[in-house]
């Protein structure tokens, strides 16, 4: 059966509004709870790996379930599970504000990672297809902005609440939100699947469990010993199951994540430079919003102020590093931001004490700002050029779930270095603990530009002209296809 959209076309405006706020609520809990964590760990107890856990039961479960989320969408139907991820979002998003414990508060978290797998990757195709595609650029535009300022205010929206009210409302703000946009989805948006879609469980079994294991193996690592049975069997076994997943991903007729595309040296060279640019943004937030509460003694409004420098960054940055990217070529645009990442880190180690000043903080955190987002716009040109027209969704959301993978991965391994070195016990054994992640960030971060260096000189995207990146108003350039 060839299942059209039988109904009259979406409104453009409301598509607009409707996925763009939906992004939003996705982005913004990536670190909305980091300003909170202190206040968490104070009303509901907790050790360093249960504070991890808050922070990556939802990026880990949004990143393994990504593009699964989205074949289920082309499956069946993009709008039906749309709605479908927003209610388990919104549901999740109450279960969390109510957690008795800091078990059923990672327990919520982890299905809030659910539904924004679901909801997400949905937002991009409903968008396309209720926009003309003359049109589209702009629409993008507004959406990718949107989802940029969720991330930007994260720290400071979950302070606010934080302090002003409670961290419970870092949660609730999403309840009404979710509710309104249930029947609006329902009523704006127009249905449609995608073509002989087929679903990879094995792929997702694999992938899920893997990495799943991996984590649990580097946050378990500083209460247990490198040598337990847990972390041993949590990295062998992670290990296991991902390299069976990349077998898969060679074997497979129609797998969710191809493996033939690593081949293009484009393609694997802009997913190892993301992947190591949020292994080291991520862990690095994550202490150092934490040190300026714990050590610092500011509230959590004042943390998320003092943040805005880096995370806020972007949104004055990244136009400039558009303009760049087209006029010397992206590749060195991208270099050149996780350099100054890195920089930024190195920085950070340096000066780090217990009475360091914000003023003294303040370049490390420009740079820092500066360089994520002179990365972020450049990657994601350079990564669509890679591929062929017809790629570009899967490519976009491998890139995106490699990101959250490795925001899950950072914050567990810098985590685990932070307390092998350091602790929670006084702010100098903090600052000690503090200072050797910065430093083993800033070196993931290195590694990050050799890997944005190794991506060929000349394709499209890179100041080479089109050609590899043709197609890109296709829907297929930014719906998540899976075996596309």
């Amino acid at each position: 059966m060839n299942r059209q959209a039988v109904e009259r076309p979406a409104s453009a405006a409301w598509a607009l509004v409707i996925t763009s706020v939906a992004g939003f609520m996705a982005a913004l809990d990536n670190l909305v709870v980091t300003t909170a964590l202190p206040s968490i760990r104070k009303d509901l107890g907790g050790a360093l790996s249960d504070l991890e856990w808050t922070v990556n039961a939802y990026t880990l479960t949004f990143a393994v379930l990504l593009m699964f989320g989205a074949a289920l969408g082309d499956r069946f139907g993009r709008r039906r599970l749309f709605v479908a991820g927003i209610a388990l979002f919104t549901v999740a998003s109450a279960a969390a504000a109510l957690a008795p414990g800091i078990d059923a508060l990672i327990a919520a978290r982890a299905v809030q990672g659910v539904g924004a797998a679901v909801m997400m990757p949905l937002t991009l195709t409903l968008l396309t297809a209720a926009v003309p595609a003359e049109r589209r650029g702009m629409a993008y535009g507004i959406w990718g902005a949107v989802n940029g300022l969720a991330v930007a205010s994260g720290p400071l929206i979950g302070g606010g609440l934080t302090e002003h009210i409670s961290w419970h409302w870092i949660f609730w703000l999403n309840v009404p939100i979710g509710i309104l946009l249930i029947p609006l989805a329902r009523l704006r948006l127009r249905e449609s699947y995608a073509p002989d879609a087929r679903l990879d469980g094995r792929g997702t079994v694999l992938v899920s469990l893997g990495l799943f294991g991996v984590v649990y193996a580097l946050v378990s690592a500083t209460s247990h010993g490198w040598t337990s049975g847990r972390v041993l069997g949590g990295l062998i076994g992670g290990a296991l199951l991902v390299a069976l997943f990349v077998r898969h991903g060679l074997t497979a007729d129609k797998p969710m994540l191809p493996m033939r595309m690593f081949r293009n040296r484009g393609f694997a060279a802009i997913n190892a430079a993301s992947l190591l640019m949020f292994v080291g943004m991520f862990g690095s937030i994550f202490l150092l919003s934490q040190f300026l509460q714990n050590v610092i003694g500011y509230g959590p409004t004042e943390a998320g102020l003092r943040m805005l420098p880096w995370t806020g960054m972007p949104m004055i940055v990244a136009p400039i590093a558009g303009y760049l990217s087209d006029r010397i070529g992206g590749r060195s645009v991208a270099a050149t931001g996780l350099a100054l990442q890195a920089v930024g880190l190195g920085w950070f180690a340096l000066i780090i004490s217990t009475d360091v000043s914000y003023a003294a903080q303040l370049p490390a955190l420009i740079i820092s700002g500066t360089g994520m987002a002179l990365f972020i716009a450049p990657a994601t040109n350079l990564l669509m050029s890679s591929v062929r027209g017809a790629e570009q969704g899967i490519a976009s959301g491998t890139n995106n779930a490699l990101r959250e993978i490795g925001g899950a991965l950072g914050i567990a391994a810098l985590g685990s270095i932070f307390a092998a070195r350091g602790g929670y016990g006084s702010g100098s054994l903090f600052v000690d603990g503090l200072v050797p992640a910065l430093w083993v960030g800033a070196g993931i971060l290195v590694a990050g530009v050799v890997a944005a260096v190794l991506y060929p000189r000349g394709r499209a995207g890179d100041g080479g002209g089109a050609g590899a990146g043709a197609g890109a108003g296709d829907e297929a350039a930014v719906g998540v296809r899976v075996g596309a």
